[in-house]
């Protein structure tokens, strides 16, 4: 069993307008997890994977950030990566990232992808749509490309979410350079969009005029974790601080989260970013990190198999080598189980899978496939 523990040396938690601090190195609650598990190497030989999702057939397929997708089958790693991916600029942050399976999947076989597009030179988010048969990628279309095109491959965002009405989520990190622009209603950077399964701007987005259509919410850095929260309607996201200032949010359509305007974090040069740490018409977090835990992946638990966590968040930590787990009582964060934290990799994607089990990937040359599974 994991012992509860705060992030090392500061761990704060927003509820409402008021803000809590943990002190370091004392538990969060005294209200430890019973849930025994072990952890099982499903896979390895991955080329830093980022994404993996569940196809109705049980295969599972894994997007590696230098171009591949993987398939997963039968209990084994496919030793060939599927045909007609679409290209991608394997450069800094970029790849081939973010994957999401079409609503209507079942009928029409559709998978949509994330990744970083262009040269180094000139390089933007994004999302390309294409139809799965067997062991190929067919049709394959590029839908949306965020703007404007950027000179650094940094900082892509590029996780993917569909809502219950089918249009598409996208998030867009905000090029690392570029921060001011998360604040411009002109670019697509620091941003999240909605789009539809097409690549349009829904009619009801919340900005339609005078700024990008597409754009949902703003003031992100970059966003590489986003969720529905089961029974609830509710989106939740993370996004990357700089030295410090991780952050779990609840999307709000037009709201406005802050970066680089306010933070919590501070720049890697130890100079301050912002003198803000809130501000009445930001968005404040539910959960934020400090020291950064640089967090990947991101997925509510509403399984059978380990009855503790139900209703729970997991988040991966690629700084922090761990997986986080979040324990929701109410909508509210009141604690944090460190997980993995012996295993010592970066841990890229958590999902829940359809088996009630959790699935995990790591992030490494030599990239791995895990999963969670009760200790009977």
């Amino acid at each position: 069993m994991k012992a509860w523990l705060p992030t090392v040396p500061v761990a704060l938690l927003v509820a409402g307008a008021a803000l809590a601090q943990i002190p370091a190195g004392t538990p969060d609650q005294p209200i430890g997890s019973r849930m025994q598990h072990r952890v099982v190497e499903l896979a390895r030989g991955l080329a830093h994977p980022w994404s993996l999702v569940f196809l109705p057939d049980g295969r599972l397929i894994i997007s590696e950030r230098t171009g591949g997708l993987r398939v997963f089958v039968d209990g084994a790693l496919h030793p060939r990566a599927l045909s007609g991916a679409p290209p991608a600029l394997a450069k800094g942050d970029g790849g081939l990232l973010g994957l999401a399976l079409d609503p209507q999947y079942a009928s029409n076989q559709r998978i949509y992808m994330c990744l970083a597009a262009g040269t180094e030179q000139e390089n933007a988010t994004a999302v390309v749509r294409a139809r799965l048969r067997g062991t190929a990628l067919e049709d394959t279309k590029e839908i949306f490309r965020a703007a404007p095109a950027k000179a650094k491959a940094s900082h892509f965002g590029c996780r993917l979410l569909f809502l219950p009405d089918r249009t598409l989520l996208v998030t867009l990190g905000d090029g690392y350079d570029y921060k001011d622009q998360a604040q411009a209603l002109a670019s697509h950077l620091g941003k999240i969009v909605r789009i539809t399964r097409d690549g349009g701007a829904p009619r009801d987005n919340p900005f339609p005029g005078g700024a990008r259509p597409e754009i949902y919410t703003l003031g992100h850095r970059n966003v590489q974790g986003i969720a529905l929260r089961p029974g609830t309607g509710e989106i939740w996201t993370h996004e990357h601080g700089a030295r410090g200032g991780d952050e779990v949010n609840v999307l709000k359509a037009g709201a406005n989260f802050g970066w680089p305007l306010a933070t919590f974090g501070i720049d890697y040069s130890g100079q301050p970013i912002a003198p803000l740490t809130s501000r009445s018409d930001f968005e404040a977090p539910r959960w934020y990190w400090v020291p950064s835990i640089a967090p990947s992946g991101m997925t509510f638990y509403d399984g059978a198999r380990f009855p503790e966590w139900r209703g729970d968040v997991f988040v991966g930590g690629l700084a922090a080598r761990a997986l986080y787990r979040l324990d929701l009582q109410g909508g509210r964060i009141v604690g944090q189980e460190i997980l993995l934290a012996e295993r010592k990799e970066r841990i890229r994607e958590v999902q829940a899978g359809p088996d009630g089990l959790i699935y995990v990937l790591t992030d490494a040359a030599d990239g791995k496939l895990l999963r969670l599974e009760p200790r009977e």
